[in-house]
């Protein structure tokens, strides 16, 4: 009884808190007054922007050419949303589905076995490889463009969808291999000491413990390379030619022509480009987050 006196707070008439949790929101918003107004702040600024987008999206050309972006609409129409398909955008969104699948496999089948061995392996070798590794990071993918090019154009894939998933996949293995090893080493050592006494070889303990024990870093990973994919621009304007090969990124050009740009429709076509992968975020934005802040605590 005595404990839950300690918890409440204020008397009746700031109400009670009968549970430790309630009594540390208080101190925390106590201790941070504007914490709810920065927090209104930050969404008005994100969900202006968007409420224009999405509000442009239903105007007509001329309407929006007269009245200006952030003007009332003199009429709702879906007519942008209809037209966008008369440009061959299902072409597009299934070329970019099939690129974001290609990487994200590809990301996956090499950077979990990669991620494994450097967190495993005892060699020196291995740890100065991953160092190596690491340096990816720090070249930008337009200084490889030339060389790519070159690659690919002597293995005939030019204007081909593999032609895209391979560098992108290899741009997004850096950042993929450094999430998975910093998770890996969270695994105890006395539980591949117990795996090893069970006779499990290597295989088995990467797919039987590892791989489960690490699914928050696989779907961070998994999100961040179909994210690469998803929005590419480059690759896929200098390894890609024809429209049959076309993404959304490079659609997105069929809307400017030489009278003008057809603002409500460009913009519809954004909406639609971007709501997979924003659908995809909101089903995985807990193991994604989960696995971004292992790796920044380490």
């Amino acid at each position: 009884m005595r404990q839950r006196d300690r918890l409440r707070v204020g008397g009746a008439g700031h109400g009670d808190f009968d549970h430790p949790g309630a009594d540390l929101r208080f101190r925390e918003d106590a201790e941070h007054p504007g914490g709810p107004v920065i927090a209104l702040l930050w969404l008005v600024i994100v969900a202006v922007p968007l409420l224009v987008l999405f509000g442009a999206t239903l105007r007509t050309q001329d309407d929006y050419l007269d009245n200006g972006p952030l003007a009332v609409p003199d009429a709702v129409t879906a007519d942008n949303y209809l037209s966008v398909f008369d440009k061959g955008f299902a072409t597009a969104l299934g070329n970019t589905v099939m690129v974001t699948a290609g990487t994200v496999a590809l990301v996956m089948v090499t950077a979990i076995p990669a991620a494994y061995a450097i967190v495993r392996s005892p060699s020196r070798i291995v740890s100065s490889g991953f160092r190596m590794f690491l340096l990816g990071l720090a070249i930008p993918m337009q200084v490889t463009v030339v060389p790519i090019y070159l690659v690919i154009t002597r293995l005939h894939l030019y204007d081909s969808l593999l032609a895209v998933v391979l560098p992108t996949a290899a741009f997004s293995l850096p950042v993929s291999v450094l999430i998975l090893a910093s998770a890996m080493r969270d695994v105890s050592e006395e539980v591949y000491e117990a795996m090893a006494l069970d006779g499990a070889n290597s295989w088995r303990v990467l797919l039987n413990l590892v791989v489960p024990m690490s699914t928050s870093a696989i779907s961070t990973i998994g999100i961040y390379s179909a994210l690469q994919a998803w929005n590419g621009f480059l690759f896929p304007l200098v390894l890609t030619q024809s429209a049959e090969q076309r993404v959304l990124t490079l659609s997105l050009w069929e809307y400017q022509t030489q009278f003008g740009i057809n603002v409500p429709g460009l913009l519809a076509a954004v909406v639609l480009s971007g709501l997979p992968i924003f659908i995809a975020y909101l089903f995985a934005r807990r193991a994604l987050t989960s696995g971004l802040m292992g790796v920044g605590g380490k």
